[in-house]
C-alpha cells in the first residue's frame, strides 16, 4: 500500500483547526482586559486648558472646542455561564473568575461597585426563572467574595428570562451572569 503524504498532511492540517476552533470557543479574559474595560479612558489632553462654548456641537468644533459626550461604560460579559437548571459555577467560569477578582482587587477598581446581573434561558417559569438568576447571581458573589473581593462591592440581582441575549429564548447562551459599574 502506497503511502499518501499529501492527505496525511490534510488530515493532520485539518485535526488542528478542529481543536483550534473548539478552544476558540471557550472564552477567557485576564484581568487587565477587564480593567481596561471598566477603567476611565485615557484621552490626551486638550489643547486648550480652560473655556467655555455655548452653543451646538458643530459651533463649537468650528471654534476649537472638542466635545465628546461621556460614553457610559457597557456590562461585561464574563462569560459565566450554566448548565441548565443550575446554579454551579463550571470550572471554565471558576478561571474566569479569578481573573475578575484579580482585577476587581486592583486600585483602579478597587473602589467601584458593581452589580451582578444572573439571568436564564425561557424554559420553565417566570417566577422560578428569576429565582434562579438570583442564585447564579449570588454563586458569583460568594465565589468573588471567597477570593478577597469585598461583599460591599458586589451587588448580586437576578433578571430570569426577561433580557435574553440570543434570539432563541431557550439558547443556553442567556444561561449567564454579567457585570456592570453600579451607577446610581
Amino acid at each position: 500500500m502506497r503511502k499518501q503524504p499529501g492527505l496525511t498532511a490534510f488530515v493532520a492540517l485539518t485535526g488542528a483547526l478542529v481543536l483550534t476552533m473548539a478552544n476558540a470557543g471557550a472564552q477567557t479574559y485576564k484581568a487587565d482586559d477587564i480593567v481596561k474595560h471598566f477603567g476611565p479612558a485615557v484621552a490626551p489632553k486638550p489643547a486648550i486648558t480652560r473655556g467655555l462654548c455655548v452653543g451646538t456641537e458643530a459651533e463649537c468644533a468650528r471654534a476649537g472646542q472638542v466635545v465628546e459626550p461621556a460614553k457610559p461604560v457597557s456590562a461585561f460579559d464574563l462569560v459565566v455561564k450554566f448548565k441548565y437548571n443550575s446554579d454551579e459555577l463550571e470550572p471554565e467560569a471558576k478561571l474566569n473568575l479569578d481573573e475578575f477578582a484579580k482585577a476587581l482587587k486592583t486600585p483602579q477598581l478597587a473602589k467601584q461597585t458593581f452589580m451582578v446581573e444572573g439571568h436564564t434561558d425561557a424554559a420553565g417559569s417566570a417566577s422560578y426563572n428569576l429565582n434562579l438568576s438570583q442564585r447564579r447571581a449570588q454563586a458569583v458573589v460568594r465565589y468573588l467574595g471567597g477570593h478577597g473581593v469585598k461583599a460591599s462591592n458586589l451587588v448580586a440581582k437576578g433578571y430570569g428570562q426577561s433580557k435574553p441575549i440570543a434570539s432563541d429564548p431557550l439558547s443556553g447562551d442567556n444561561r449567564r451572569v454579567e457585570t456592570r459599574l453600579r451607577t446610581e
